[in-house]
């Protein structure tokens, strides 16, 4: 605490030196003309065209970067969201008394400054004040190397300094836009119509996820934040919108790792009489022209590997890549327990609470995921891994499901939507069934009370008696596609504010 109010102090004592000079250090707005960036286009444009033009009085503000003093003179360096410029002030122009206020300015204050702008000796474009105001001034200094910041949790816990410090991180987060920007161009380019549709929810569901939970005091009812937007969505193509997408934040109470982080960002979509063969080429589409118009490529370099994301992609049934990769057919292993005994005879630990859909997720993101570096649709599921699919045409043991791999990454996950209300009702039972047993045993294990059972989504089920066409469904992992054409690794470098523990 000591070293921080020594750091303060001497700033806190020109803070105090402006306000006795009669300076308000915070003023409530300044009109700046242009931005940095526009200024040098402006000086660029205008010298091209007349390299004896008279050049315009033009206002600038940003924060201070760098301060170099020469006698009577100093240079400034301002940044802007739009990029650097440099200042010139000298004590002839601005006077002595105004002069000396610049000594009352460190770097990290915000500035305000009028003047012309002109090329110096050395070619740097630079404005030349003839004014100046204070627009803020700081009581923290910047990192030590404000053009460096490199202390990984600093950088996340205060992001606002890795934005200042590190040219690289606000270019992740402005392909960030660009790529959500691209997404719904294509989207909307095909006729979707994007909806916004609850965060809070009574019944969550369209995902086996575990919830985040609150209660709503004036309804004293217990709602949930949303793990997947599937359900409200698909109400919608009951209700006769025929394309329908939402870009949004979902919510899952689970772990937190180098791809998972408890809220992220998801693009759903849904269509009308498509199915996933449709969704299948909707989706390589999407990748490859959101690539092509944020990057110019569709060719990209992610953790050392070159990428191609032009279609077509590869086509993979889960069963011939799981006994290609570790020799498991499981249509050989109809039961948890048959699944179970083999992945052990392997010498895979494996959890006894897991059902026969999750054992063999684990086998596929143990034994195939890890091999999937080019663009991979892994398709048709066994039934107990989605709830929501359509049974495979050709194989009832079987749904039309496929999910999308990148870089050995799940990019995406797509259905045959199932829209039989009878079946839907009665895999919905067997879910909550099979969910309800794990919850009590875990409970029981650990020493806890038993947990409360969720119900059924009915409303969702009496929607769908009311009649819902064949369709097509797609959900995105936008935080991944990020990583992917920004070439990151781990999923808190794209996202703003990733969840951290409290300290």
């Amino acid at each position: 605490m000591a070293g921080q109010e020594r750091i303060e102090k001497p700033r806190l004592e020109k803070l105090d030196d402006l306000i006795k000079r009669g300076i308000n250090p915070y003023p409530h707005k300044f009109y700046r003309t242009h931005t940095n960036r526009e200024a040098v286009e402006l000086f660029q444009k205008l010298s091209e065209a007349d390299s004896h033009a008279t050049l315009p009085d033009i206002s600038l503000a940003g924060r201070i970067t760098a301060a170099r003093f020469m006698g009577k003179a100093a240079f400034f360096d301002i940044r802007d969201g739009s990029g650097k410029i440099q200042l010139f002030l000298r004590r002839d122009d601005l006077g002595d008394e105004k002069y000396e206020l610049l000594h009352d300015l460190d770097l990290g204050d915000f500035l305000g400054a009028s003047g012309k702008i002109f090329k110096t000796r050395s070619g740097e474009i630079t404005l030349e004040v003839a004014d100046f105001t204070i627009l803020s001034k700081s009581i923290l200094p910047l990192p030590e190397k404000w053009h460096g910041l490199v202390d990984v949790e600093k950088r996340y816990r205060q992001r606002y300094l890795d934005l200042i410090s590190n040219d690289e991180v606000k270019h992740i987060f402005l392909t960030r836009s660009q790529i959500i920007t691209a997404i719904r161009k294509f989207m909307d380019d095909r006729g979707f119509l994007e909806v916004e549709t609850p965060v809070l929810q009574p019944t969550f569901g369209g995902a086996l996820a575990r919830p985040f939970t609150t209660h709503h005091h004036s309804l004293d009812q217990t709602l949930y934040l949303r793990i997947a937007l599937e359900l409200y969505l698909k109400r919608l193509i009951i209700g006769g919108f025929d394309k329908v997408y939402e870009i949004s934040r979902v919510f899952r109470n689970e772990g937190i790792s180098v791809k998972h982080n408890p809220e992220f960002t998801m693009m759903e979509s849904y269509e009308a009489y498509a199915d996933y063969n449709d969704v299948m080429q909707m989706t390589e589409d999407l990748v490859s022209t959101v690539a092509v118009g944020v990057l110019g490529t569709s060719e990209i370099n992610f953790g050392g590997e070159v990428i191609k994301l032009e279609p077509p992609w590869t086509r993979l049934p889960l069963r011939h890549a799981l006994i290609d990769k570790c020799g498991i057919d499981f249509m050989d292993y109809p039961t948890a327990e048959a699944l179970r005994a083999r992945m052990e005879e392997m010498g895979m630990k494996v959890d006894p609470l897991k059902d026969r859909g999750r054992l063999i997720d684990e086998l596929l993101s143990t034994y195939v995921e890890p091999n999937l570096k080019q663009p991979t649709f892994i398709v048709d599921y066994p039934i107990e891994m989605s709830p929501l699919a359509k049974k495979h045409r050709d194989d009832p043991r079987l749904v039309e499901r496929f999910e999308a791999f990148i870089g050995t990454m799940e990019l995406a996950n797509s259905f045959s939507e199932l829209n039989d209300p009878r079946e839907q009702r009665e895999r919905f039972a067997g879910q909550k069934q099979s969910e309800n047993t794990k919850l009590i045993m875990q409970s029981k294990l650990a020493g806890d009370v038993e947990p409360e059972i969720e119900q059924i989504d009915d409303d969702f089920v009496t929607a769908m008696e009311h009649g819902m066409p064949p369709t097509g469904g797609l959900g995105v992992g936008i935080d991944r596609l990020v990583m992917l054409l920004t070439d990151k690794q781990s999923i808190r470098e794209v996202i703003l504010f990733p969840q951290l523990k409290t300290k």
